[in-house]
């Protein structure tokens, strides 16, 4: 209900409901505020000033470097309710973190390749997971099965990296990447960091062409929202895991502390 979108929608109800009362001065108040600032968020680039620290904070990765023995790609670009009801791999609009990790796999062959999603619910259970579909997304896409080792367990971004660690057992010397959405990236790696599995991130599925849309005005409200929606997300969560002790830094970068 912190989420933008969420918080302003339900402030609007309320004010309604309250113009009906004794308290009608304050039900306008909040009506027109929250009207306003949903119109800031949706037409205006606020959002994007949001997300846009996010998603450079990292920059791409740098094959020149050589070979990976390893990419570790985190869920979250299938959904999982819907796949169920299809049987079949329904798509999130984070599906380039497959598509970047397959295009990886076929030019590493020798890297292994471990998915960690399983269902964001907050009790782990028999329902459908994430990993239950990318063998078989994998395979569509020219990756052996043998080459793709599923994580079903995790629920969030921390236990993600646990479990996938546990899977790599990563050896000294070799080396990871990590797959994931350019603005989740940097509380991706304080958390691979605080558990100390070394990986070097691979940013993909960005959302901003670049500083030019710092700028940019959208006659498509929906987007700029979701945009909005989705940094203020990440910042609290940042923040969060700061708080709980779950990453060592609140905005990490390319460098550790």
């Amino acid at each position: 209900m912190l989420l933008p979108t969420n918080l302003l929608l339900a402030t609007g109800v309320f004010g309604a409901v309250l113009m009906a009362t004794s308290w009608a001065r304050l039900g306008r108040k909040l009506s027109i505020g929250s009207a306003v600032l949903l119109a800031i968020c949706g037409f205006s680039p606020f959002g994007n000033w949001l997300l846009y620290p996010l998603e450079q904070r990292f920059p791409p990765w740098d094959a020149g470097r050589g070979a990976p023995d390893g990419i570790v790609v985190l869920g979250g670009g299938i959904d999982t309710e819907v796949s169920a009801a299809h049987r079949t791999a329904m798509f999130s609009s984070s599906a380039g973190r497959i598509i970047a990790a397959a295009e990886l796999a076929h030019r590493y062959p020798r890297a292994r390749i471990i998915y960690s999603g399983g269902n964001a619910n907050l009790i782990s259970d028999d329902t459908a997971k994430e990993a239950d579909y990318v063998v078989a997304v994998f395979e569509s896409l020219g990756i052996g099965k043998d080459r793709v080792t599923p994580e079903r367990r995790s629920r969030n971004t921390f236990e993600n990296a646990e479990f996938s660690k546990d899977l790599a057992a990563p050896e000294a010397g070799k080396r990871w990447l990590l797959v994931t959405s350019a603005y989740h990236m940097p509380r991706s790696i304080a958390i691979f960091r605080k558990i100390g599995f070394a990986v070097e991130p691979h940013p993909v599925d960005w959302r901003l062409a670049g500083s030019a849309d710092l700028l940019r005005l959208s006659v498509l409200s929906v987007e700029m929202l979701a945009h909005t929606d989705l940094a203020v997300r990440e910042w609290m969560s940042l923040a969060a895991y700061r708080i709980s002790g779950k990453i060592s830094s609140f905005f990490p970068g390319p460098n550790p502390d």
